[in-house]
C-alpha cells in the first residue's frame, strides 16, 4: 500500500487558474449587482447579466442519487466523489461489495461522508479516526485512499466478518460509543456500493450544473489521470487524449463486466471534479445534459448501424472542451 502522507498531498486537486478565474467573476457578478440595486438602476441589472451571459441560465441543484430496488438514495457531489473513492479501494483490493457497504455505511455515520479536518478529541477525516490510537498521521488520515484502507486492514482481520451484519461489522473496527448507529445508514450505504463496485449497472447518476466556458480540458484530462492513478493505483490504466479518455478495468481482480460498471459509475460520482460530459460503457451512455444513462439503439432512424458499443472492460470519458469564439 503506497504511503499517501509522504511528500505533497497528491488527494488535493490543485487550485487551477480557471477556477480562480471563476471565483473573480462570481465576486465581480456579486460587486456589481449589488452597486446596481442599491443604485436603483435595474437596467443595468439586466445588462450586466447579459454581459456575463447567466441571465437565462436555470437554477440546477446538484446532487448524485444510485438506486437500489426502485428507491433512489441522494448524496451531495462532494459526499458522492468521497463515496466513490471508498469503494474503488474496496474494488482495486478484491473485496466483496459488502466491505463497500460496511465502510460507507462507517463514514456516513462518523463524518457524513466528508473528509474532514476536525473532529471529537483527535479525530480526523471520513472515518473519523484518531492520530493517538495508532490509526496513522494527521496528515495520512486526512487522505481518504489511506484512511479507507486503514479501515478495511482491521476489518479484514475480524473472524467472519463477510457474514456479519453492517452495524456489528462496522463496530468491531471502531468501537464506538453508539454501535448501533452505523445500521441506520445500511440501506442507503448498499446501494451505493452495488453501484460503485458494478454491481448495478446504470444505477447512478449526477445531475450537474453545465460544465463552465472557462474549461481548461487539457488540465482535466491530467487531473482526472492523477485521480485515477490515486484511487485505483496501476490497475486501472488511462489511455488516449483529451477531451476523450479510456479508462481500462481489465486488470482489476473479478469479472471485466461488473469492473467496467464500476469504473464507469465511479467517473461520473467524480464528474462535477473534471468537467466530465459523457460516459460510455458497453453499450450504454451517460451525458451531463440528460443526467441519465441510456442505452444505444440497433440503428439509428435514418436506418444506419449505431456506434460500436464500448470493448469489454473499458470505459470511455468525454471532457468538457471550450466553446468556440463568437
Amino acid at each position: 500500500m503506497p504511503t499517501p502522507g509522504a511528500g505533497p498531498e497528491p488527494w488535493r486537486r490543485p487550485t487551477t487558474a480557471r477556477r480562480r478565474r471563476r471565483r473573480v467573476r462570481r465576486a465581480a457578478v456579486a460587486v456589481g449587482v449589488g452597486a446596481v440595486v442599491l443604485g436603483g438602476a435595474v437596467a443595468g441589472v439586466v445588462g450586466l447579466l447579459h454581459r456575463l451571459d447567466v441571465r437565462h441560465t436555470t437554477p440546477v441543484v446538484e446532487g448524485c442519487t444510485a438506486n437500489l430496488d426502485g428507491t433512489r438514495w441522494w448524496l451531495a457531489p462532494e459526499q458522492a466523489d468521497n463515496a466513490a473513492t471508498v469503494s474503488a479501494v474496496v474494488v482495486r483490493r478484491g473485496l466483496p461489495a459488502h466491505a463497500a457497504t460496511i465502510a460507507l455505511a462507517t463514514a456516513l455515520q462518523e463524518s457524513k461522508l466528508r473528509n474532514l479536518p476536525y473532529g471529537d478529541r483527535d479525530s480526523l477525516g471520513l472515518f473519523q479516526q484518531r492520530p493517538s490510537q495508532g490509526w496513522g498521521t494527521e496528515e495520512q488520515l486526512q487522505d481518504p485512499v489511506f484512511a479507507t484502507n486503514a479501515f478495511l486492514d482491521v476489518l479484514v482481520k475480524v473472524d467472519g466478518w463477510q457474514d456479519l451484519p453492517v452495524t456489528q461489522a462496522a463496530q468491531k473496527v471502531q468501537r464506538s460509543a453508539f454501535p448501533d448507529a452505523y445500521g441506520q445508514h445500511e440501506t442507503q450505504s448498499r446501494a451505493w456500493a452495488s453501484a460503485l463496485t458494478g454491481h448495478s449497472p446504470a444505477a447512478l447518476t449526477c445531475t450537474l450544473r453545465p460544465a463552465p466556458d472557462d474549461v481548461d480540458t487539457a488540465a482535466d484530462a491530467t487531473e482526472l489521470r492523477t485521480r485515477v492513478a490515486r484511487d485505483y493505483g496501476t490497475a486501472v490504466a488511462a489511455s488516449g487524449s483529451s477531451p476523450t479518455l479510456t479508462l481500462d478495468a481489465r486488470t482489476l481482480p473479478g469479472a471485466d463486466a461488473t469492473n467496467a460498471w464500476a469504473v464507469a459509475q465511479w467517473t461520473v460520482a467524480v464528474a462535477r471534479a473534471y468537467d466530465v460530459v459523457q460516459v460510455r460503457v458497453d453499450d450504454e451512455t451517460w451525458t451531463r445534459a440528460s443526467a441519465r444513462w441510456t442505452k444505444a439503439p440497433s440503428s439509428t432512424k435514418s436506418g444506419a448501424k449505431a456506434p460500436a458499443t464500448v470493448p469489454s472492460g473499458r470505459v470511455t470519458v468525454t471532457l468538457a472542451t471550450p466553446p468556440p469564439p463568437k
